[in-house]
């Protein structure tokens, strides 16, 4: 038979033979026991122990779960931190009364301020210190000395008063007694004293022992509320509401921060320091949304190891990382910190005056775009007069939204010309239609090409007004190019028929390299264009050298950048001085830092020193572009916009082919005669061309120029077999295509 240990009565019961009872319709329901099931045949001491084993780990169990319950409870957690933080407070608060105390017996507070003074240089408060110091020691000698004769003075005091005190208790209690005419009144006032001082005594006893058990208590007390006065807690256990996430920026906070960095040297610096490190701070000053303050590092620390440590600098200062900027100041190894009060960045900054102004104006030479605000929250305006700009970012982060608003505010301007290349092809800049020249849409070869040839002819018009006679004034010309990366990514080539007939296939409309005929015209705009108000505009995505050539960025006055995915995309878009000097897009927040842009070069207000400068654009969305675009409208002369590039019959160039032409029959030119002879061939395409210009198309080609006799010259040769490797090159392509 098996037996059922019943763990709570302790004692083995029999297992019911339920089948009894089948046929009983009003039978109860088994109950379920809690216990171990034993085989019948094991002996009665082995039941026994494996009951008691059985209850014991039934115990054990139990008390583990019980354990865990209440150590993991809220209101164990609570009380802990409640513990924590009122035994913190008693603590730190004997830790101030004590340095108070020793600042107050000691001469340390004057040594302290005198170290101070002569390390900042003043030697003038470092004296007045010292003689501060003089004469407290020398009040301190003196009250010393006088602790010496102390006792004789306390005792002939005594004695003095004593004396004086029972003549005049005896005359008073003459004066009173003739008054009377009672001589027993003489020692009354004596008595009158005696019995006061007896209540005295017997008040003292009875007050006594409480007073000796309550004095504890207000020291107690004392030690707690200084320490809860001077937040001696720790922010973990203080309650929710007051921990210090968002708390106001002190110059302690600032200096902890800054010493629990991870730096070694600096941590031991500051260590050292007798303020503490409160020297190392300037005074901390309001700075639109949140407070400015610079601090300069001790000796062998550097603001790159404080830079690169953005992120730990930000927790430590109770904020996240987009809310702390850091950049290097002018002063040597002084890093200037912006601090964002907790959660300000993340509000929106108002709609753009150009949506609330409806009587707004533009002046492309004197004027400024309103583009939005700086961390500061001043406004952030930018001079687009004879500028070239380029803004980068990551895919649907505000690009176009924040280059169109600077067109749109300089479209105010009737005298500003406009042609435009949206090589994403979606619509966003469908609005200029009618105030733009020209407006090519999409992505594909062919509107690359188109674009090409809109900027070639911006060329051609640069040309002309270079040519022009001296003194004549230009109207504005601005080329926009959005998604340009989709033009220097392209892999379409001019095409041309030889005279048998034969397509040959010319120079790349796309590409990075010399011969690429988008980048030759941009670079060519970047070179002498703004000297006639011929400026151009790009916009484009993920900064690379393939994407964006290191010659075509750099030759940009205006540098902006969005959030970026890395540090190598962010060199790229701004260079390197404001990287090194802090500027970090690549460390705004994707997705939630939208319209952002970290702007570097000239146009836009900097301070002393800075390279860059971090601004919040306004967004303007598309129905108000529209609006805005129609009010633009309105106080321009009807525009035809034309949707390509529309340059007839220009003539496509094929560099290489005109280079063999002037060569001719020699088997050498020098480079300025090629040039010269060039010019004379085609003066629209290479009458502005440097000996930099046909290097670099040379070199590109595999036919660089070298130097023969002592100048340099171009062989007729080498330039046939570049062409020859093209075309075979080529060929090979268009197989490879069919």
């Amino acid at each position: 038979m098996t037996e059922i240990i019943d763990l709570n009565s302790r004692r083995a019961r029999p297992v019911p033979d339920l089948t009894k009872h089948d046929s009983d319709p009003t039978r109860d329901a088994p109950r379920v026991l809690e216990g171990v099931v034993i085989p019948s045949g094991v002996p009665g001491r082995a039941k026994s122990a494996a009951a008691r084993a059985a209850l014991a780990g039934a115990g054990l169990r139990r008390a583990a779960g019980v354990t865990r319950h209440v150590v993991t409870h809220d209101r164990t957690k609570t009380g802990a931190r409640l513990v924590a933080r009122h035994g913190s407070y008693v603590v730190g608060g004997a830790g101030v009364l004590a340095k108070r105390t020793w600042d107050g017996r000691s001469a340390a507070r004057y040594e302290r301020m005198m170290r101070i003074a002569e390390a900042a240089g003043n030697s003038e408060e470092a004296k007045e210190w010292e003689e501060r110091g003089r004469q407290f020691r020398a009040a301190r000698h003196q009250r010393r000395m006088d602790l010496l004769t102390m006792p004789q003075r306390v005792a002939k005091a005594l004695v003095v008063g004593a004396a004086t005190a029972t003549g005049g208790l005896l005359g008073l209690g003459v004066l009173l007694a003739i008054a009377e005419k009672h001589p027993g009144l003489v020692l009354a006032p004596i008595m009158g004293t005696i019995d006061a001082v007896r209540w005295a005594v017997v008040l003292v006893t009875i007050v006594w022992g409480p007073a000796l058990w309550l004095a504890p208590c207000g020291a107690f007390l004392g030690l707690w509320n200084t320490g809860r006065l001077r937040g001696a807690a720790p922010q973990w256990a203080l309650p929710a509401r007051e921990r210090s996430d968002g708390a106001p920026i002190t110059p302690s906070i600032v200096v902890t921060a800054v010493r629990d960095l991870g730096i070694a040297p600096l941590r031991a610096s500051i260590k050292a320091m007798e303020d503490n490190g409160a020297g190392m701070l300037s005074p901390i000053v309001l700075a639109g949304c949140g407070v400015e303050v610079d601090i300069t590092l001790p000796s062998g620390s550097s603001t790159e190891e404080v830079l690169a440590r953005r992120r730990k600098l930000a927790e430590n200062l109770g904020r996240h990382e987009h809310e702390v900027h850091l950049s290097v100041a002018p002063a040597a190894r002084t890093v200037r910190a912006w601090i964002a009060d907790s959660g300000a960045l993340d509000e929106p900054i108002g709609p753009s005056p150009l949506v609330l102004d409806a009587d707004i104006s533009a002046d492309y030479a004197k004027g400024r775009a309103p583009w939005g605000v700086d961390l500061r929250g001043d406004a952030a305006l930018i001079s687009l007069y004879q500028r070239h700009m380029l803004i980068t970012g990551l895919s649907n982060q505000g690009k176009t939204a924040s280059l169109r608003a600077l067109a749109l505010w300089l479209g105010h301007d009737p005298a500003v010309i406009f042609r435009i290349g949206d090589l994403k092809g979606i619509g966003d800049w469908r609005m200029f239609t009618g105030i733009a020249e020209v407006l090519i849409e999409g992505p594909t070869d062919e509107h690359v090409i188109d674009v090409t040839e809109m900027v070639e002819g911006g060329v051609e018009e640069m040309n002309r007004r270079l040519l022009a006679p001296g003194g004549s004034t230009f109207p504005p010309l601005v080329f926009i190019v959005d998604e340009a990366q989709v033009a220097y990514g392209s892999a379409a080539r001019d095409t041309y028929v030889t005279d048998n007939g034969t397509v040959r296939y010319g120079a790349p409309y796309g590409g990075s390299k010399a011969t690429s005929r988008y980048f030759q015209a941009v670079k060519k705009i970047h070179d002498q264009g703004r000297a006639v108000n011929v400026t151009i505009w790009e916009g484009t995505q993920d900064p690379t050298n393939e994407n964006l050539p290191k010659r075509s960025r750099e030759g940009n006055h205006i540098r902006a950048s969005l959030v970026l995915g890395t540090e190598s995309q962010a060199r790229m878009a701004l260079g390197d001085n404001p990287i090194d000097a802090g500027a970090a897009p690549h460390k705004l927040r994707q997705g939630l830092d939208k319209g952002v842009v970290v702007v570097a070069g000239d146009g836009i207000k900097l301070a002393p020193g800075q390279p860059s400068v971090t601004v919040r654009t306004h967004y303007i969305d598309e129905d108000q572009a529209k609006e805005l675009a129609a009010r633009i409208k309105a106080r321009r002369a009807g525009v035809d916009t034309r949707t390509t590039a529309d340059t007839g019959d220009m003539e496509r160039v094929d560099h290489l082919a005109d280079i063999a032409t002037v060569l001719g029959e020699a088997k050498r030119l020098r480079t300025d005669e090629v040039r010269h002879r060039l010019a004379a061939l085609n003066p629209a395409a290479y009458a502005h061309w440097t000996a930099q210009d046909l290097t670099a198309v040379l070199t590109d080609a595999g036919a660089a120029p070298y130097k023969s006799g002592g100048v340099m010259v171009v062989s007729a040769d080498a330039v046939r077999d570049a062409i020859a490797r093209r075309d075979t090159d080529a060929d090979t392509a268009e197989d490879d295509a069919e």
